[in-house]
């Protein structure tokens, strides 16, 4: 689990307003300093949860895949395991009836 700040906005950011503040430059800003930050608070906190939203469906997504492989790994080593079983089962019928006819031959013949 992973916590991101969303206000107030990180130190960086902060420190980069006051280098410019610290270099006395007077830039004309339109819309205003205020109108600025007013719209682009709103839209960093929009983009910040929406992305919080994308990696929680790439994790689900993600986890969803994960669980499918094993699921069909864990399906073929059934099918391994019960075609092994199947081939055992077979093969000793196979030699009980062997076993059977020769026994019969002998009995005739002897």
């Amino acid at each position: 689990m992973t916590t991101e700040q969303l206000l107030p906005l990180k130190q960086h950011v902060q420190a980069e307003v006051e280098t410019v503040k610290s270099t006395n430059v007077d830039y004309i800003l339109e819309p205003s300093k205020v109108e600025i930050v007013e719209q682009l608070i709103p839209k960093s906190i929009k983009i910040q949860l929406y992305k919080a939203v994308l990696d929680s469906h790439a994790s689900e997504h993600g986890a969803r895949m994960t669980s499918m492989d094993k699921a069909t790994e864990n399906a073929g080593d059934l099918l391994k395991a019960l075609k092994l079983s199947y081939n055992q089962a077979r093969q000793a019928a196979i030699t009980t009836e062997l076993t059977e006819i020769v026994s019969g031959a002998a009995a005739l013949n002897g």
